[in-house]
């Protein structure tokens, strides 16, 4: 106990837990006592040490961390940084943002521009029916584009995506220009199906609805799967010779075969398996007998080994007038 009948207790008890080793100085050198509302036990300064280690900062990180945010103007900046982030989620949640990537395209591709990457020049050749405004608008390049991030395989597959455009090629030319190269399809043939006629490809995509008459003269095909068919029919006229001028449609019956409709309106049934062989009786008749000259209706080669024939009303009664006088012939000999 002291002179004044209280218990003596260690200072060290009361001492801020960092600043001990100070006070291990003589008495005489304490000249100032530390306030009250920061001494800290040793034993509660261990603990929340031991809090600040367990989140990942040692107690002299976190106190660092502490004095940086302290400084004057960190936390005004946080402010700013904070008012300017909700100000730019109000912008592109008002609109904002829509209508001016709208006018002056994305913002990547602004800056591009701007350092001397735009879209100046775009060459386009291989347009032989296609427009090249029809082509540039396929393409999606305008104004707003820049070479820089302009995505060249986006744009072939763009192109690719036009039924008359067989295959094309897009090369960037630094710093502006932008080349385009394209191989139409060919129009091979007509293909009508549910009363609806398409100008189709020699590898049966369409291409467009019968508008122009310069492509009445084509090979003409009809039915469901008939256009993908087509090179069949295509090798089965030629087949024919001299005979091809006269075909005037091929008919894909049941997705199975094909009949020939003649330009004097014969039919010619050809059978699913060898339609070659079929071609050739055909031609082989009509060199012998001239039977497409004749008042026939149809021929039905879908068998190998006879040939049917179907004559027209006229063929008929012909046929019957004269089997009619070969009868009185007969007759007046007996």
């Amino acid at each position: 106990m002291d002179g004044g009948g209280r218990f003596l207790r260690s200072l060290s008890e009361w001492i801020p837990y960092p600043l001990a080793p100070l006070f291990a100085r003589p008495l005489g050198a304490m000249a100032g006592a530390v306030p009250p509302a920061t001494r800290v036990r040793p034993a509660e300064f261990r603990r929340a040490s031991n809090r600040a280690a367990l989140n990942g900062f040692s107690f002299d990180r976190a106190t660092v961390l502490a004095q940086r945010i302290a400084r004057p103007g960190v936390g005004s900046l946080a402010v700013l940084l904070l008012v300017a982030g909700a100000g730019a989620l109000g912008f592109v949640h008002n609109g904002g943002y829509a209508e001016l990537v709208e006018r002056i395209g994305a913002p990547q591709d602004a800056l591009a521009r701007a350092i001397g990457f735009p879209i100046d020049q775009v060459t386009i050749s291989g347009e032989t029916r296609l427009d090249e405004r029809e082509i540039l608008a396929q393409t999606g390049v305008d104004s707003r584009a820049s070479l820089l991030f302009l995505d060249a395989g986006d744009v072939r597959r763009r192109l690719m995506e036009m039924p008359l455009v067989k295959s094309a090629r897009v090369l960037k030319l630094y710093p502006n220009r932008l080349v385009v190269a394209i191989e139409e399809r060919e129009p091979a043939a007509l293909w009508q199906l549910g009363g609806k006629i398409k100008v189709v490809a020699a590898d049966g995509m369409p291409i467009d609805e019968l508008t122009d008459a310069r492509f009445l003269g084509l090979p003409f095909v009809v039915g469901q799967g008939a256009e993908k068919r087509l090179p069949e029919f295509l090798a089965l006229v030629k087949e024919l010779g001299d005979l091809a001028p006269r075909v005037k449609s091929g008919v894909l019956v049941a997705g199975r075969r094909w009949s020939l409709t003649m330009t004097n309106g014969v039919e010619i049934k050809l059978p699913e398996r060898d339609p070659g062989a079929a071609v050739g009786m055909l031609t082989r008749l009509h060199r012998e007998a001239r039977i497409l000259d004749k008042d026939v209706m149809s021929i039905d080669l879908r068998l190998p080994d006879r040939v049917a024939v179907r004559l027209t009303e006229q063929g008929m009664t012909t046929r019957a007038a004269a089997s009619a006088r070969k009868t009185v012939k007969s007759g007046a000999h007996t």
